[in-house]
């Protein structure tokens, strides 16, 4: 079985490389044209995006037709495809993949999955698929697997500003402004239905920082976990929230990535969080 998933899951190449994950594009709408978000370096965007102040980028999800074209090309030596996507509550990347794979359904088989998160909660899900796949499980025991994963992943960020929320139409003019004065500094979380939900506001990223790690602490407890901090470019914040994590939770494994440009658009460079699941959900897998 071949899986497929979108640049929204934060995955290193590397990592897809040796899993053969296959990566649909998102894509980045400048005024001078175009880009695929897989195309461009995360230092390479940020500086693009700033350059525009105060206008700020599109983005775009993946035609029918692209999705086609790609399970039409992976059918040539794998009939069984999964294929693994970002929230249908914040994208509509899976509906774009549903009616690709309705394109071609007389050619392949393929399986759809909505993992109601994204970035690194997104990517916890594709491991787990890919990892389990190569393992031999049956697809409902994926499907099961996955549904407990989704269900326990913590997906959890806290931004510098809202600037780039406001500009890119995301939270209204008139409260980003209002939380700009405040210098408010808020923590959102992916809820239960893919959608984000703030859990609370701080004055100052060290403090937001500090009330997110008792966020997740409050959730796992002394559970031992596998914790991805994310930021887009603000490596010492994701030092520090790295730091926080290994003092107050049982991490098991740890690590510090960026997250893609496509997603960077709406948050600016000032973002961090993490993706955190119960290890024992993957260990089995690794």
């Amino acid at each position: 079985m071949k899986i497929v998933t979108d640049c929204a899951a934060d995955m290193p190449n590397e990592e897809m490389e040796r899993l053969g994950i296959v990566q649909a594009p998102l894509f980045i709408q400048f005024p001078e044209g175009e880009v695929d978000a897989t195309k461009i370096s995360a230092d390479d965007f940020y500086n693009r995006l700033e350059a525009m102040r105060p206008k700020i980028p599109t983005t775009a999800q993946p035609s029918a037709g692209i999705f086609a074209e790609l399970y039409r090309k992976l059918a040539e030596t794998e009939k069984n495809i999964f294929s693994v996507h970002i929230s249908s509550g914040l994208s509509g990347t899976i509906n774009s993949a549903r009616d690709g794979g309705e394109q071609v359904k007389d050619e392949t088989n393929v399986n759809f999955w909505d993992t109601l998160t994204l970035s690194g909660g997104e990517r916890f899900q594709v491991l787990a698929a890919a990892l389990a796949s190569k393992a031999g499980w049956a697809m409902d025991s994926i499907h099961e697997r996955l549904t407990q994963i989704r269900e326990k992943t913590e997906l959890i960020y806290t931004l510098d500003t809202l600037e780039y929320l406001a500009r890119g139409g995301r939270i209204g003019r008139v409260k980003a402004i209002a939380g700009a004065l405040l210098n408010l500094k808020p923590i959102i979380r992916v809820d239960t239905d893919g959608k984000y939900t703030t859990v609370k506001t701080e004055r100052t990223i060290n403090k937001s920082i500090s009330s997110l790690t008792d966020h997740v602490f409050q959730k796992f407890g002394n559970t031992p976990v596998w914790a991805t901090v994310l930021h887009g470019r603000f490596s010492e914040k994701a030092d520090m929230l790295a730091k926080e994590f290994q003092e107050k939770l049982n991490v098991a494994k740890l690590e510090v990535m960026r997250i893609s440009p496509v997603l960077g658009v709406h948050t600016g460079p000032g973002i961090v969080g993490a993706a955190v699941v119960p290890m024992d959900l993957m260990s089995d897998l690794t």
